[in-house]
């Protein structure tokens, strides 16, 4: 009897669904708000869309400073690019920010020496939350045939995660980041709510999918998030490394 009146109910309310579905609209699953904003892309997939703040675009660096004294950035601006200047440190920018869709460009010179992480030596913090490299690091090196340990080639979250793929280009010819970074959020009592989060096309290539980063980088034992933090500039690393610097162009942002 249970048997039967299960089946009974499962029919009558398959039929009910049934007969709901016959009468329901295509308007019904349509929604007219809200209305997404208007942004024209640029004329490439590289070029800034009309919302983006443009970070450098070959001229000047008045949207960075240096992070060792907040004054002037310092690096070499020269026919459309910046080259990094050893002398004076990582540059970060002026404004801060949260989640965000960033566009970096960056060349590793054809002549470029060294190995291992002695080889065109950068990074990417796409949070600076102090001094020298504090933050969370997109690693940027030369990895097209050089080897190093996989959480520290180009591409990695600098030892946390290794790329998906190995999608360099050889040096000499520019290389593209393309970054959603959803930053870290703190609890009022600085207890962590939500870990950071970042996707990464280089060159096109997915090469990290929403990765959630266990905490800030650290060079030397595990990373944790022992201190909150809330918008942060995004930061370029002058590693100091002797090998040839590299240099970078059309750098854009967009707030999301």
């Amino acid at each position: 009897m249970k048997r039967y009146f299960f089946i009974t109910t499962l029919l009558t309310a398959s039929f009910f669904a049934t007969q709901a579905q016959a009468q329901a609209k295509h308007e019904d699953t349509e929604f007219y708000t809200p209305v997404p904003v208007v942004v024209t892309p640029g004329a490439t997939n590289t070029a800034a869309p009309s919302d983006a703040i443009i970070l450098f675009d070959g001229k000047n660096l008045d949207q960075w400073v240096s992070v060792n004294d907040k004054g002037a950035a310092k690096w070499i601006v020269k026919d459309g690019v910046v080259t990094v200047d050893k002398k004076t440190g990582n540059i970060e920018t002026k404004k801060a920010f949260n989640n965000y869709q960033l566009h970096l460009e960056w060349l590793i010179p054809s002549n470029i020496t060294g190995t291992g992480q002695n080889r065109g030596n950068s990074g990417l913090f796409m949070a600076s939350i102090g001094a020298g490299d504090a933050g969370y690091e997109l690693q940027i090196m030369d990895s097209y045939n050089n080897k190093t340990y996989t959480n520290g080639q180009a591409a990695s979250v600098y030892k946390q995660t290794t790329p998906l793929v190995n999608a360099n280009k050889k040096p000499g010819e520019w290389q593209t980041y393309d970054v959603i970074w959803t930053a870290p959020v703190f609890n009022q009592d600085g207890t962590l709510k939500s870990p950071a989060k970042v996707t990464v096309l280089f060159n096109g290539v997915l090469v990290q999918n929403n990765f959630e980063l266990t905490g800030p980088t650290q060079y030397i034992g595990k990373p944790s998030y022992s201190k909150a933090h809330d918008a942060s500039p995004i930061k370029l690393q002058s590693h100091g490394d002797p090998s040839e610097p590299i240099s970078f162009r059309n750098i854009w942002v967009r707030e999301l």
